[in-house]
């Protein structure tokens, strides 16, 4: 394939014979470049030009062209420069020191930018200075200054104005070249439009102080981890609840700020879970799950937080940070507390008033009742058996007396209160449903506090109830077990176990009995067992003292 004289194209055939490219049809089907010439074509054209191409150039001093050598044909230096130059897209601009502004030279990108003209732009030699924002004239005449006295390059951003008023971001770049014998020779720089940036920076800015006044003026406890879960944000009121300041806790682990080793711990799993992304990510996959941690002040109190989290996703799939918010439920929890003590204290005064008061009062009605049918019947008088039925009555009084005493009194004020209520209560269980319900200990375990005692009293006692009424289980263990400062009351059952996709956690009482293990500072799991059934395990906190070995 050659150029036409018309600058056309002929196209050469397999027997040398050119053509004009114009004759030739386009194939049926695929691609077509232009209107006149084939992919096939254009592939033969461009072998065409590249063996012209190998051929001058080897050949180029031998030749010439029109008579004249192709040296001198050749486009000059300073023609390929200011070509290259003006295909940029930046300003660019040159100044003699020594010579007058004739010598000054000005990209045509500055008409496209400003709305200046190249001569307009350098018939001026004061006009970049005029059109600089007023803000930046004296930064850019200090920094201007340096160039020229000190030869350092000059690079920074400047504000511009343009000719219809806009405010135009330039990066400039610009260097003092100097001749050999050290004298300044001319000024050589490139400008960068770089508004769009600017304005995306203050847009993200602007952003970013919006999320950070949302941040520290928001009541919750805000944290942002790594994926290693160390901080990363700590909001003001975390720095308010903890005592310490962000700067104190910054790129420590999240968990060194729990009190308890053991807790921390546990808290340090959750945290791996939510960086790998099993738990919390967005708050589907982990149900709306809150987890309790004693959060270190530095006032040396602890502080009672819920913490729920979201992951935010990396680019490569990974979390790329974990957010975990919090509420201090301390308050709340000292309330909630206070509230069920006074209940229980109440449910205390009611059954001893019911068993020391009313059934003692009743008993003594019962005696007299009891004499008053004896006498009537050694007189042989009909009324004896009118006196048997009301001493019957009676003796039916104290016992639901009694009854209702036990039920909101099911622990004795006692070390061994607890020990006592389980062990009647396995019995108990067994004589109404007619299974096999044990209370097995190995070792005494002492509580003094009658508030905790009842609490797992109730805890047993609901997860009897349940093994019974939902798992229809025939076998029930009772087990209360101390060691290493904590005690672990533990309720087995035979019974049908969990449901499918149940976490054991979404009844009633199933959230009754975790609340009631928070209370006294412990945690409760809920597992199906090796076989069937379910394993309900609490743990509590014991003081020094409170077993005996």
């Amino acid at each position: 394939m050659t150029f036409a004289a018309d600058g056309g194209t002929m196209v050469r055939d397999s027997s040398g014979k050119s053509t004009p490219s114009a004759e030739i049809s386009p194939p049926a089907s695929g691609p077509v470049i232009s209107p006149t010439i084939s992919p096939s074509d254009a592939e033969a054209l461009l072998v065409d030009l590249a063996s012209m191409f190998i051929n001058n150039s080897s050949c180029a001093s031998e030749h010439a062209i029109d008579g004249e050598p192709v040296e001198a044909q050749l486009p000059q230096a300073n023609e390929i420069y200011r070509t290259l130059v003006e295909q940029i897209p930046a300003v660019i601009f040159t100044a003699h020191l020594e010579r007058g502004i004739g010598e000054a030279y000005v990209s045509p990108q500055i008409e496209a930018t400003l709305g200046f003209s190249q001569e307009e732009w350098l018939e001026d030699p004061i006009r970049w200075y005029q059109q600089i924002h007023p803000d930046d004239k004296q930064r850019w005449s200090v920094e201007a200054a340096q160039m020229f006295l000190a030869g350092t390059a000059l690079r920074s951003a400047y504000r511009v104005m343009a000719r219809d008023g806009r405010v135009v971001w330039f990066h400039c770049e610009a260097k003092m070249i100097r001749r050999k014998d050290g004298r300044p020779w001319f000024i050589h720089g490139i400008a960068f439009d770089i508004t769009e940036l600017k304005r995306t920076e203050e847009a993200l800015q602007e952003e970013r102080n919006v999320v950070s006044a949302i941040l520290h003026t928001v009541g919750a406890l805000v944290v942002v981890l790594d994926p290693q879960g160390k901080v990363v944000r700590f909001n003001r009121a975390c720095e308010e609840v903890s005592g310490y300041s962000y700067e104190e806790v910054k790129g420590k682990h999240f968990w060194d700020l729990c009190l308890d080793r053991e807790e921390a711990e546990r808290f340090k799993m959750i945290v791996e879970q939510w960086g790998m992304g099993g738990m919390g990510q967005s708050g589907a996959e982990s149900g709306g799950k809150e987890y309790e941690t004693s959060w270190a002040v530095r006032d040396g109190s602890r502080r009672l937080i819920a913490w729920s989290s979201t992951v935010l996703p990396g680019e490569t799939g990974g979390p790329a940070y974990i957010i975990v918010t919090g509420t201090d439920i301390t308050e709340r929890k000292r309330l909630e507390k206070a509230i069920l003590e006074i209940s229980a204290e109440e449910q205390r005064r009611i059954g001893q008033d019911l068993h020391d008061g009313l059934g003692q009062h009743l008993t003594g009605i019962a005696f007299m009742s009891k004499v008053q049918e004896q006498r009537l019947a050694a007189k042989g008088l009909a009324e004896a058996a009118d006196a048997a039925r009301i001493v019957t009555l009676v003796n039916e009084a104290i016992t639901k007396t009694r009854e209702l005493a036990h039920g909101l009194l099911p622990v004795i004020s006692d070390a061994r209160g607890l020990i006592s209520a389980l062990k009647r209560w396995s019995l108990e269980v067994e004589d109404l449903f007619d299974i096999s319900c044990s209370f097995w200990i190995d070792e005494p375990v002492l509580i003094h506090d009658a508030s905790v005692s009842t609490h797992l009293y109730r805890i047993a006692q609901e997860a009897v109830n349940n093994a019974i009424r939902h798992g229809e289980a025939k076998n029930i263990l009772i087990s209360l077990i101390p060691g290493n400062g904590y005690g672990t009351l533990r309720i087995e059952n035979d019974g049908t176990g969990l449901p499918e996709h149940s976490a054991g956690d979404s009844g009633l009482g199933m959230q009754i009995m975790k609340y009631r293990a928070g209370m006294i500072g412990g945690s409760l799991k809920v597992e199906s067992g090796v076989n069937r059934g379910v394993t309900i395990t609490c743990r509590f906190p014991l003081r020094q003292g409170c077993y005996e070995h």
